[in-house]
């Protein structure tokens, strides 16, 4: 099959120069939308380096073309949902879609990150996570198969559990015209439940779950096999805490009910827990604050948001929540958005989503004002949930020792928390970075990870922050694995790591 045809028109390549990280300075050679694994196939194999793009929102730069051709997957858009209960699904279809699609036939599928714009390929090629890793765990534990081609167009069609890596750590990786021998990284990973950094390594693994995360850096991916479950019916929660000391006990607190109700010993089912400190909570404008139909909480205050699954009779499941959070010292009534009140359930979410953007136009603001070099300056940190309460102290610590003014919030329930810096001034943005330098340093003793759910792309810190976790070993192990599938430095060079010339 042909290749679809490049297209360099300026007009199209200008609205493809930048993904959600804004780095400065992006081109590129041309841009393909290929129609169908055929196309698709035909145009990596004819094409010197290409970086595929799907809906753009990385966080990291890493779909930010640098002169390659971009092959745009948007219009790998099909989905099949089958008799089993899976769906497969189109590298360009998003989330949003996915989801809408499910529901006309009472499904869902679990692992979405917050934002439902992010097309299938990409979340699979991030081993995207979001808000319900608590319960569901990453996109990685839903996979059960993948389309990818290979940097040669080789096509690969892996149903999970068909290729593991061999007792010596390697793969034997065969496709209609290419064959590799992949060895597979010796590092450890951290134990955590949402993890974005790098090659997947572990002895006997599935060869699925090396292109998962693998940011589109050993192969194309052109559809993906999804589990799916039967649509929950969902309440939303929100609570005050006056404190990290509070939040954090009100967290564990209903981790505990939530596990006990997996069991069928609680009727509280608790898939995730969002956190707003106080700081971030300033950000917001009074506008936001009635949007959502609530007053501003006091000063000091932070929040909680709660996403309970209800299985039963919603008034024991209310019942259960009022006295946890009583028995943690939480003496207001939480607002709640009953399960069927889609609306009143998105204004408690907007409200959520209204603090990094907050952040995000204040940065932009500053940027455009006081200094062009003033960019956003944040972390995307995990550690075990009970370490958690000493990875908030390294983050207030670390920012205040520098001076500088910051917000915390993200994903309480399974130890995922973004600090923020607010920077005034290009020297804040300096010992910002400086700051989370040290604060991986920390996240990593505690056997954590400074890359949790955005990737690492071709952010120079995060790629640095790749290199404190596994050291210069295990990034020579992850250039080995690609030198073996692509050994041209073909597709998305420079993400993940620099390219070697």
């Amino acid at each position: 099959m042909p290749a679809p045809v490049i297209d360099t028109r300026d007009d199209l390549l200008q609205t493809i120069l930048s993904d959600a990280a804004h780095v400065p300075g992006g081109f590129a050679a041309g841009v393909a939308l290929p129609r169908n694994l055929g196309e698709l196939a035909a145009l990596v194999g004819q094409t010197r380096r290409v970086l595929p793009i799907g809906a753009q929102s990385s966080l990291t730069g890493g779909a930010t073309p640098r002169g390659e051709v971009v092959i745009s997957t948007r219009t790998l858009s099909t989905v099949f949902i089958d008799r089993s209960q899976t769906v497969r699904a189109g590298a360009g279809v998003a989330l949003a879609e996915l989801q809408r699609t499910l529901a006309a036939r009472g499904l869902y599928y679990p692992p979405v990150p917050t934002f439902d714009g992010a097309f299938v390929g990409g979340t699979v090629a991030t081993n995207a996570a979001g808000a319900a890793t608590f319960k569901y765990g990453s996109t990685r534990q839903w996979v059960e198969a993948i389309t990818v081609v290979l940097a040669d167009g080789s096509v690969l069609s892996l149903q999970r559990g068909q290729v593991t890596a061999s007792a010596d750590g390697a793969f034997e990786v065969r496709a209609a015209t290419a064959s590799a021998r992949v060895p597979v990284p010796g590092y450890r990973m951290p134990d955590v439940p949402k993890l974005s950094a790098g090659y997947f390594a572990r002895p006997g693994m599935d060869l699925v779950d090396l292109f998962i995360g693998s940011e589109g850096t050993l192969g194309v991916i052109a559809d993906a096999t999804l589990r799916v479950i039967p649509l929950p019916r969902r309440a939303v929660a929100l609570a005050l805490s006056r404190s990290d000391a509070q939040a954090i006990a009100i967290t564990a607190a209903l981790r505990d009910e939530a596990s006990a109700s997996w069991k069928g010993k609680s009727p509280l089912d608790v898939a995730a827990i969002e956190y707003l400190d106080a700081m971030s909570i300033a950000q917001l404008p009074d506008q936001a604050f009635s949007r959502a139909g609530i007053t501003r909480p006091d000063s000091g205050a932070g929040m909680l948001l709660v996403q309970i699954e209800v299985g039963g009779d919603e008034s024991q499941v209310l019942q259960r929540l009022g006295d946890v959070l009583d028995s943690c010292g939480c003496g207001d009534d939480p607002v709640v958005a009953s399960p069927g009140d889609d609306r009143a359930a998105a204004r408690l979410f907007e409200l959520r989503e209204a603090v990094p953007a907050a952040v995000n136009a204040g940065v932009a603001a500053a940027k455009a004002s006081i200094h062009p070099d003033i960019q956003k300056t944040a972390g995307d940190m995990i550690v075990p949930f009970e370490r958690i309460g000493d990875c908030l102290a390294l983050y207030r610590e670390c920012f205040e020792r520098r001076q500088l003014s910051y917000a915390i919030w993200g994903h309480l329930s399974d130890g995922n928390l973004h600090p923020n810096v607010i920077p005034a001034s290009r020297d804040d943005v300096e010992r910002g970075r400086e700051a989370l330098l040290e604060i991986a340093s920390g996240v990593i003793r505690m056997g954590g990870s400074p890359l949790a759910e955005h990737g690492v792309g071709r952010s120079p810190l995060k790629q640095r922050l790749l290199r404190e976790l596994y050291g210069e070993e295990g990034i020579e192990a992850m250039r080995a694995v690609k030198r073996a599938l692509d050994p041209g430095w073909k597709l998305s060079p420079g993400v993940l790591f620099p390219e070697r010339r």
